[in-house]
């Protein structure tokens, strides 16, 4: 069968320039390219043909030979410049008009097979489960493993060199001097390709679907923390590895204790009485109650520390401490007897003895005095 004209194939000109000649065969390659026709033997054949065509007309010496003597140029020996249109391996000019087209990308050597996307979850928790640890099943809409062809995207389950790159995951073009290679933008550099694809996966190797998981989440974890469960990220294309699953946990406020590291903070009510006479109390810890004693004349906002009720480390295991601020409460709802008291213990702060009793108020008071003389004076 003769060949077509090489103008005629990719439809230009015979005086068209370099420009006009690499837009038609951008379109003719991209009308005809396997990946948008799989299967199609006739597709193949006119891709192949506007690539040779594109490839003799794109080199200056080439296009003046086949100018003057057509396609005899470059049969027996005739053309010069290293041989005829089919030199080189298939793709050599996808270098500058493919590249970000098709996937292809400069650089050397074949590329390792593109593994699944990671995955992002949060996951949130109560401050006992973060702090205690706890097992939780989650689901996760995700790309898996096609059950039907076992990831690998062929239905019958043969996977062919890829007839591009002749299996070597990538392809060499020639620029003067220069020679250099790519991915191939057809296999993108797996070297193989399917003749058969999977009707489930359309020969993608994976499908969308809600996966169930069980995540152990370790005791002591905190806001922020990720786990990471290798391999449960979304599948590779046509059987390449999976990605990862990330885990970020988000715990919810309490309605008792606040969470600073490995320490927990918590306020602790008191009456008057307690907090001037002393008393000994029932605070709650994570891991339940404990005595708490309030010396006398304990004022409110004092700290008190209780050493390893805090939260075990997730990393060093070693157990943070309990804080309770000590808050004293003004008595509400008296009873005529508990306000008849109250006002006879108030009248026993008379005269300048009463400030012994109330340093804090002292030291205001003396401040305002202070303050008052600086502004009058």
């Amino acid at each position: 069968m003769s060949k077509r004209d090489y103008y005629e194939v990719l439809g230009v000109a015979r005086n068209a320039g370099d420009d006009d000649l690499k837009k038609a065969y951008r379109r003719c390659a991209m009308k005809h390219h396997p990946d948008r026709n799989p299967g199609d033997a006739a597709a193949e054949a006119a891709f192949k043909e506007c690539k040779e065509a594109y490839e003799v007309l794109a080199d200056a010496n080439k296009r003046r030979a086949y100018d003057q003597h057509g396609h005899a140029a470059f049969e027996h020996g005739m053309g010069g410049g290293g041989g005829g249109p089919g030199y080189a391996d298939m793709g050599d000019i996808f270098g500058d008009i493919f590249g970000n087209i098709f996937g292809g990308g400069g650089g050397g050597g074949a590329r390792a097979p593109r593994r699944g996307a990671d995955i992002g979850y949060v996951m949130e928790l109560s401050l006992e489960e973060a702090v205690g640890g706890i097992e939780k099943q989650i689901e996760i809409p995700t790309l898996d493993a096609c059950d039907t062809c076992e990831g690998s995207g062929s239905a019958d389950g043969k996977v062919e060199s890829c007839t591009t790159c002749g299996g070597r995951g990538q392809v060499r073009f020639q620029r003067g001097i220069f020679s250099m290679q790519q991915t191939c933008p057809h296999c993108n550099g797996r070297g193989q390709s399917i003749a058969n694809p999977c009707a489930d996966c359309h020969g993608q190797g994976r499908v969308e679907r809600t996966k169930t998981l069980s995540v152990k989440i370790p005791a002591g974890v905190d806001n922020g923390d990720r786990i990471r469960l290798t391999g449960e990220g979304e599948a590779g294309p046509t059987g390449s590895p999976p990605g990862d699953l990330y885990v970020e946990v988000r715990v919810r406020e309490h309605e008792i204790f606040q969470r600073d590291g490995d320490d927990l903070h918590c306020e602790v009510p008191i009456r008057i009485s307690q907090a001037a006479l002393g008393d000994t109390i029932r605070v709650p810890t994570l891991g339940g109650e404990v005595e708490l004693r309030i010396p006398g004349e304990t004022q409110s906002g004092k700290l008190f520390r209780l050493r390893d009720k805090g939260v075990k480390s997730v990393r060093s295991r070693k157990p943070g401490d309990l804080y309770c601020r000590a808050v004293v409460e003004t008595p509400v709802n008296l009873t005529p007897e508990q306000r008849e008291l109250l006002e006879k213990f108030e009248a026993t702060f008379v005269g300048e003895g009463a400030r012994k009793h109330s340093p804090r108020s002292s030291t205001f008071l003396d401040g305002v005095k202070g303050f008052w003389d600086r502004m009058t004076s």
